[in-house]
């Protein structure tokens, strides 16, 4: 690997590393946040919409937004929104501002699903370049910025140290590292090259505009990948907006354990990211993923029907295990045709967010009305479902790359791992 190659990598991953603090310290002080705002669980799910809301129209524009730019400046907007978004909601939960929360969560979450398309785009980019799996350790940095920000949150709690600080401080350390991970990021991956515009019906031609974002969702095998990632994702975005509470409310926990929980769920979700590389390149996508999603379903299926809240705790490191290499794989899978692999990436990855749109709020509708446990019947009833799906997950026919991009000596795809 070349050391520009290199550095593009350490970069994404310090991205995602600052990410996963970020949005574990703000889950980690989800119940003392709630408690400070005096908002019931259904409110708070409301609240919680803002983060989900931010977070899908950061997503729907940023394809877009790379293609025309490239992925750098994307991901150098979207780490302020992140940055404004955490020192907003401290302010907010210190002043008991439940409407200033949700804002400061839209701005976060803006900010977070800005980046995370191009980020994406740019690990494809680092993944096909080094011909092997890259993406799961990129998001196996992000969980382990969970880990890091739960485990912070935990000893916060327990201090315990009111939110406005802990956050306030997040905020200040992303802002710094931000801005080294993106001056490091090379200009120009993910950017449409400026040739004269083909005709319309030619095969592969772009107008750049929403009906060709639109036209990869003909591709029946890119639906099937979208609606497994909607599972896997709204898998670990239940764990992630809901854990903490759902410990607390439905186990009947104390505060820091259910800090302690969201704590294990993360660190299950690290060590199923960081170990994905060797078990895809032995096993392939098909197989992994329907594995993933079993694995998952069991560890969800015990917190819910469990009466033990150490059953239901040690369970949820099944959960993270199952839930760690959904979405990273299926994105790879979606991404791996250069030719036309921002636009891919970008409608999977929208799918994914559109669990995290309709989430929140859906379970803490049912958990008002069915309790927060019986809420998660919803989660179990998905994953079960898109373990049937999986065979979507084989490699495509290849397609050539556009002529531009043939050099003499270009990588190839990976043919192991990845591409399985």
């Amino acid at each position: 690997m070349d050391v520009r190659t290199r550095r593009h990598r350490a970069a994404l991953f310090l991205y995602m590393l600052v990410t996963g603090i970020s949005l574990a310290s703000w889950v980690a002080r989800t119940p003392a946040v709630r408690d400070g705002l005096d908002v019931s669980t259904g409110t708070m799910g409301l609240v919680l919409f803002g983060l989900s809301t931010g977070s899908m129209a950061g997503v729907v524009t940023s394809g877009g937004l790379v293609r025309r730019w490239g992925g750098r400046p994307v991901i150098g907007i979207g780490s302020a929104l992140m940055a404004a978004g955490v020192a907003a909601v401290a302010g907010a939960a210190t002043a008991s501002l439940t409407p200033g929360v949700f804002g400061g969560l839209a701005l976060f979450g803006a900010g977070i699903g800005l980046s995370e398309i191009a980020v994406n785009i740019e690990g494809a980019a680092v993944e096909r370049a080094v011909g092997r799996p890259v993406l799961p350790v990129l998001h196996g940095c992000f969980s382990l910025g969970t880990v890091v920000g739960a485990l912070v949150g935990m000893v916060m709690t327990a201090v315990p140290v009111p939110v406005g600080p802990h956050l306030l401080a997040v905020s200040l350390v992303t802002a710094a590292a931000c801005v080294w991970a993106v001056r490091t990021i090379p200009p120009g991956t993910g950017r449409d090259a400026a040739p004269a515009p083909a005709p319309a019906h030619t095969p592969g031609a772009r107008a750049g505009g929403v009906r060709d974002r639109l036209r990869v969702w003909r591709d029946g095998r890119l639906v099937l990948i979208g609606l497994i990632v909607l599972a896997m994702a709204f898998a670990e975005g239940a764990a992630g907006d809901w854990l903490p509470l759902l410990m607390v409310d439905g186990h009947d926990t104390s505060a820091t354990a259910g800090s302690l929980t969201y704590l294990a769920f993360a660190a299950a979700m690290t060590a199923g990211r960081f170990a994905g590389g060797p078990l895809l390149e032995r096993f392939g996508r098909v197989h992994v993923v329907r594995a993933s999603a079993l694995v998952a379903a069991a560890g969800v299926a015990v917190v819910v029907f469990s009466p033990s809240a150490v059953a239901a705790g040690a369970a949820v490191v099944l959960w993270g295990l199952g839930a760690a290499l959904g979405f990273p794989v299926v994105i790879s899978a979606a991404g791996e045709h250069p030719a036309d692999a921002a636009a891919r990436v970008s409608a999977v990855a929208t799918a994914g967010y559109c669990a995290f749109l309709v989430g929140p709020p859906f379970l803490g509708f049912l958990a008002d009305h069915l309790g927060l446990r019986e809420a998660m019947v919803v989660v179990l009833v998905l994953l079960a479902a898109s373990s049937f799906l999986t065979p979507a997950l084989r490699p495509a026919p290849a397609q050539p790359a556009p002529d531009a991009a043939r050099t003499p000596g270009a990588p190839k795809a990976p043919e192991s791992g990845v591409s399985r």
